[in-house]
């Protein structure tokens, strides 16, 4: 009763990797206000799931194992969740950004009349003074994420009503296992009492899944060029750097937006999130909402024409310079130096 839950999303019989950076985030939330980690896993085939969950300190799994509950469809999922937290009561349920979280969340709350934050980039616990009213909040889920197109960074609370719902996108939280051996509860639900088979009416017939052409968000070094970089032809030279570092190119969303790079190497809040050990900003100005999918990074570079450039703030090191006077010679240096 009233603890912290986490949605899994699965693919196939794996924990998306986005699911256990949220039982992560979770366990430590958990810890902090005093109660358990709970986990939930829903889809076909799931003999021994909660080996994949357990070791990130889940202390009871909910399995939900039936054949028309993969691939994801709404109606099934939503139900389960419903009815189950119905039954549960958690104070806190937390869940991917990814397709599959963006539809099923905002079915969830709206069921429950709980609210959700979507794209959050920080959970925290906190209280919260109501001086109108004279009540002070304990233990409130702090959902934080930019606004008002990331020009402000938003705090949003939910005091009356439960579960606090948040999402959060792959790669904003850490993926760390607590203990391989953590011992927690399995708890394999009879899915027929969660769902009723009208929920069945949607099949999936067919399903393509494409891989990544890139590895974006693994990569140890990222390049990434905003809308500085001036054209397409500006990034071929952030493509032929890249190849001289081994790195991947990122970009922001000004770049993507001008046609200069493809989305899905968009960087930030609207794009993904990286943690490489290096990280050189070329022509960025470094908004919130770029600078929030990126400044985990172990060492920033920026290379930027603008002394005051927002970025140059958070960079451990500031190249003052045109990308078309500085990359050049970055280039010709590493390869001279590579041979």
């Amino acid at each position: 009763m009233n603890n912290v839950f986490v949605y899994c999303e699965m693919e196939g019989s794996h924990v998306a990797d986005v699911s256990l950076e949220l039982l992560t985030k979770g366990r430590k939330l958990a810890n902090e206000l005093g109660c358990q980690l709970e986990a939930i896993c829903a889809g076909s085939d799931l003999t021994d799931v909660e080996k994949q969950v357990l070791p990130y300190g889940v202390d009871r799994v909910h399995v939900f194992d039936a054949p028309g509950l993969f691939p994801y469809t709404s109606l099934p999922h939503s139900s389960i969740l419903v009815n189950l937290f119905k039954q549960e009561k958690p104070q806190i349920c937390l869940m991917g950004a990814t397709v599959i979280g963006r539809d099923l969340g905002p079915r969830v709350s709206s069921a429950l009349t709980s609210g959700l934050t979507a794209d959050c980039t920080q959970l925290e616990i906190g209280s919260h003074e109501d001086k109108k009213a004279g009540i002070t909040y304990e233990n409130l889920l702090y959902q934080i994420r930019p606004a008002f197109g990331g020009n402000i960074v938003a705090t949003i609370i939910n005091p009356e009503h439960r579960p606090q719902m948040a999402t959060v996108r792959e790669g904003v939280m850490k993926k760390e296992i607590l203990d391989e051996n953590y011992q927690g509860e399995v708890i394999r639900h009879d899915v027929a009492k969660f769902v009723p088979e009208t929920d069945y009416v949607v099949k999936v017939i067919d399903r393509h899944v494409e891989k990544a052409k890139h590895n974006l968000k693994a990569a140890p070094i990222v390049i990434a060029g905003g809308y500085g970089m001036g054209s397409k032809e500006g990034f071929d030279m952030l493509f032929e750097l890249a190849k001289e570092l081994h790195a991947e190119v990122g970009a922001s969303r000004a770049a993507v937006d001008a046609g200069f790079c493809d989305h899905d190497r968009q960087i930030g809040q609207t794009g993904v999130t990286v943690h490489p050990k290096l990280y050189i900003a070329c022509g960025i100005s470094g908004q919130i909402q770029h600078i929030a999918g990126m400044q985990d990074a172990g060492i920033i570079i920026s290379v930027n024409n603008d002394e005051n450039a927002p970025i140059n703030a958070i960079a451990d090191y500031v190249i003052n310079g045109t990308v078309e006077e500085v990359i050049p010679k970055m280039i010709k240096y590493y390869k001279k130096n590579s041979k």
